[in-house]
């Protein structure tokens, strides 16, 4: 893997070396400037955007959250020591007898949450599926009768569960026969597999067209897909930073992200969430003091983050990022997997949403899995990046080419949504998106709920904190035929449990009110309106502090 020339690897006139040792550091009144004039022209919103805090529970509901981790736990103690002495049979795969003296597959304390803490609560996770996962799906159901450690389905199902998990934001998982037809076509034409890499003979002319079709949608000179959004991120970063570069990371990335650095050989320091004088401080300290021992400048420095993060539901403030990233001559990568196609007035994401230009962002990746109802990655910018992965990206290199049929389905979206296949389908799901978005935020704050993310977030984070409640909540839901998501440690820091809901176009309102109104009960019931603000219907008109001018 070539790593030994940096200007060969992303844009060139963007970065010299990223951290050159003329670069100064005592320009803060430019720098301030430079933020400002950013965030020209997106007023209340942008300011909106630089301050974005999460609501803090009451401080009763943190200490019963680690007090109720701390009975499980010695509980969890306790049945360990049971199954030591036989007296309780252990499911979970151990170590044969024979081989105890070998090192050990199977630690016994990772797998403690596992065995005492996960197992109790597992059915509200994995829940099959038997239909379209639209709006609402079916579920088959299921039953355990040994505390979850099996399940065996009863042949009943459940139908017309309000689906509120899933990242179906413009509503394009569908099976409409006439949204469809092209889709079958190609499949028909080309087949279902390609059975070959892109770089020997699986390289269909219908991949081409989708890379046109997203370099042109996206504003960017130039785009490559791949069939797997999660290997779009792991196996590309290696391919751009290495051994003496310098990754730069919002503390939130998401996983996909996290393996590709890790993978790449290249120095990993974490900022704050969204936290601009944490990322400063570091890029400060990368300039000024370069690598360690050697204090060589650094080859590259990568700033990466998400348009949406996707347990917080909150946007990156990009025009900052932006700002930090000229001053400092770093590279910036801008995952959009859950905001391309959501926001925006015309979907193309973050960018769109504070008026930027594309080319200020290096590398533009995003996924298919989610607003286009299909599955893949891109990745777009300039042409010589592009180029660079064709040859480069052990995703590009080794992989298997995207399927037709799913190439196909991403073509259909991207026409719809851009209006190249002549209708308006596609612009009235975003705002309806955006309304269904902007109405369940509203409601869910006026019930009293703490939620997080930023308002035009279609992922909508439910704070629920203790872990009783956590899987009381996802039970109540299911009962009242609602799907919801819930999420805890240690996915989320052990305080933080919560659910998280991701608005669709598909929903209707009626849809929504029947959800918000089970989202009451449920909330009166298990007590988890632990919210202290004071909702107004007008928060651009009652919050002073976006009235104020920027300091």
């Amino acid at each position: 893997m070539l790593k030994g020339n940096p200007n060969q690897q992303l844009d060139p006139s963007c970065v010299r070396g990223a951290s050159h040792r003329q670069n100064g550091f005592n320009n803060n009144h430019h720098h301030a400037k430079q933020i400002e004039k950013t965030c020209t022209g997106n007023g209340v919103a942008c300011r909106r955007q630089r301050r974005e805090p999460f609501e803090q529970a009451p401080m009763y509901v943190a200490v019963l959250t680690y007090l109720g981790f701390s009975i499980v736990t010695l509980f969890g103690y306790f049945r360990d020591l049971l199954r030591a002495v036989g007296l309780e049979k252990c499911h979970l795969a151990q170590e044969r007898e024979e081989q105890r003296d070998f090192v050990p597959l199977y630690q016994d304390f990772e797998n403690f949450y596992t065995r005492n803490l996960y197992m109790r609560v597992r059915d509200n996770w994995n829940r099959p599926v038997c239909s379209l996962p639209g709006p609402v799906f079916d579920l088959m159901e299921r039953v355990s009768d040994d505390y979850n450690w099996t399940f065996r389905l009863t042949g009943r199902t459940v139908e017309n569960v309000i689906n509120m998990g899933s990242y179906n934001y413009l509503g394009f998982a569908e099976n409409d026969a006439d949204f469809l037809k092209t889709v079958a076509e190609k499949t028909q034409q080309y087949g279902v597999g390609v059975c070959s890499t892109r770089q020997e003979i699986g390289n269909l002319s219908i991949h081409e067209e989708l890379e046109q079709l997203v370099a042109s949608f996206l504003r960017v000179e130039s785009s490559m897909t791949f069939g797997m959004g999660f290997a779009t991120n792991s196996m590309n970063i290696p391919a751009l930073v290495g051994k003496g570069c310098l990754i730069l990371s919002d503390e939130l990335n998401h996983t996909s992200l996290i393996l590709g650095a890790r993978l790449s050989g290249a120095t990993i320091r974490v900022f704050k969430h969204n936290n601009m004088h944490s990322l400063e401080k570091l890029l400060r300290e990368a300039v000024c003091s370069g690598q360690p021992r050697t204090h060589r400048p650094w080859r590259k420095v990568l700033i990466m983050v998400e348009g949406i993060y996707s347990m917080e539901g909150s946007v990156v403030r990009l025009p900052e990022i932006i700002a930090l990233k000229k001053k400092y001559k770093a590279y910036l990568y801008l995952d959009e997997a859950h905001s391309i196609g959501a926001v925006g007035p015309s979907g193309r994401g973050v960018t769109e949403l504070f008026d930027l230009d594309p080319a200020d962002v290096d590398v533009m990746m995003g996924t298919f899995t989610k607003s286009f109802g299909a599955a893949g990655g891109y990745i777009a910018g300039k042409k010589e990046l592009v180029d660079y992965l064709r040859s480069h990206s052990h995703s590009a290199v080794y992989a298997s080419a995207m399927s037709p049929p799913v190439t196909e389905q991403i073509i259909r979206a991207v026409k719809c949504i851009t209006g190249v296949d002549g209708s308006t389908v596609g612009i009235q799901r975003i705002r309806q998106l955006a309304a269904n978005t902007r109405y369940f935020r509203a409601k869910l704050k006026e019930m009293g709920f703490i939620i997080y993310g930023d308002e035009n977030s279609p992922v909508v984070p439910i704070l629920l904190y203790m872990p009783g409640k956590v899987v009381a909540f996802s039970r109540a839901m299911l009962e009242r035929k609602i799907g919801v998501v819930v999420v805890g440690f240690p996915a989320t820091p052990i305080t933080e449990a919560r659910a998280r809901f991701c608005l669709s176009a598909a929903h209707t309102r009626a849809m929504l009110d029947q959800v918000l109104h089970h989202l009451d009960e449920v909330g009166d019931a298990l007590c988890l309106k632990f919210s202290r603000r004071k909702y107004s219907p007008l928060p651009e008109l009652c919050d002073g502090a976006d009235l104020e001018p920027d300091s």
